[in-house]
């Protein structure tokens, strides 16, 4: 009888002993829901109000990256680059288009006159200029980003060369004041009004059998993180000084805010002439080489092969450098190593070894 009282309590009991269980198992599930809410919160405080899964969706990826800027981008990197030769009389400034370029070479001309040669790829302007002559130099520099080369008139020695397929070549001598690839403008005098209209340089190029499109290969560029880590000598304030009669100086400089070099000609800033927009770069990249005064016009042969003294700035900092001239390229090199470029725009300066680079190009820290 006793043993028939034990299983009719224990049956009586059993429901509420599978409640309490239940409900155990309920405050326990409830606590550990509650722990991974919190630690999950906790996590996308750390984050930025994002988990780490919900952040990599939001990151953008990239399929492409500009050649000679670093800077990512879906579209195409194929075309082909377009390298321009532009005025820098003073009766040329300010430019048109030149604010736009990806790097620009800047080189002495005749006299203590520079030049530019100016590489577009990744923002195309409509119209560039004006446009000048060309020089071997610049031809060569070209030469090293297989790039097409616009130029108006040359000397007949460097005409003949070109035509024997020194480089992929439109001269503006053929195409003067056509409306579609060189324009005369009326608010200049010759030889500093013949502007490139940039719609037609691919049209006319494949017109003349040329390729409008090519494999690139990039600059070295830096990371993230080691752009974050330059190091060296503050440098926030740059001056070239090309000559001092007359007066013919380059100027950069460093805006903190926007973390890039403004560049100013003979105290003036280098704007657009259209937009005025100023020209600002990432990398001013200095270099020293030697310079021959080769006739009685005052043009020059420039050493662009032998390698020499160099300062590279970034982020208002300046390293001392070496140059090299890799595949016609003229690139950075430290200790032996080769240096990259932050992503942006570069702008090269040569200077002559005479007076020297030390002499040419004075800095400070503002």
């Amino acid at each position: 009888m006793m043993y028939k009282r034990l299983i009719l309590l224990f049956l009586l009991a059993f429901p509420l002993i599978l409640a309490a269980c239940a409900d155990n198992s309920s405050r326990e599930a409830q606590n550990v829901e509650t722990i991974d809410r919190d630690e999950t919160n906790v996590q996308k405080e750390e984050d930025g109000g994002n988990t780490k899964e919900e952040k990599q969706k939001q990151e953008p990826v990239y399929q492409n990256m500009y050649p000679l800027t670093g800077e990512p981008t879906n579209e195409d990197v194929d075309d082909r680059i377009v390298a321009v030769m532009v005025n820098n009389h003073s009766f040329a400034q300010p430019q048109t288009g030149l604010t736009k370029a990806d790097m620009v070479y800047e080189v002495l001309a005749e006299g203590q006159i520079t030049r530019f040669v100016a590489f577009f790829h990744s923002d195309m302007p409509d119209v560039v200029g004006p446009v000048r002559s060309a020089r071997e130099y610049y031809i060569n520099i070209a030469k090293g980003y297989n790039a097409l080369y616009l130029y108006h008139g040359a000397a007949t020695y460097i005409e003949n060369q070109l035509k024997q397929g020194w480089i992929d070549h439109l001269n503006g001598m053929y195409y003067d004041d056509n409306g579609t690839l060189f324009k005369r403008e009326s608010f200049r005098n010759p030889p500093h009004n013949s502007y490139l209209q940039m719609d037609g340089v691919y049209k006319t190029a494949e017109a003349k059998g040329m390729e409008v499109e090519k494999n690139h290969k990039p600059l070295p560029f830096l990371s993230d993180q080691e752009v974050e880590g330059l190091s060296g000598e503050t440098a926030t304030d740059v001056k070239i000084t090309y000559s001092t009669t007359p007066q013919e100086t380059v100027t950069y400089k460093y805006d903190k805010t926007s973390k890039k070099y403004v560049r100013y000609s003979d105290g003036d800033k280098t704007i657009d002439r259209e937009t005025e927009e100023p020209m600002t770069v990432d990398n001013v990249f200095i270099v020293e080489t030697g310079h021959e005064i080769i006739d009685n016009v005052g043009r020059r042969a420039v050493d662009l092969d032998s390698g020499g003294s160099g300062y590279l700035l970034q982020r208002g900092k300046m390293q001392e450098v070496q140059w090299k001239n890799v595949n016609g390229r003229i690139l950075p090199y430290k200790d032996g190593k080769k240096l990259g470029f932050v992503p942006g725009k570069t702008w090269v300066n040569i200077v002559p070894e005479r007076p020297g680079i030390q002499q040419s190009v004075n800095m400070s820290a503002q």
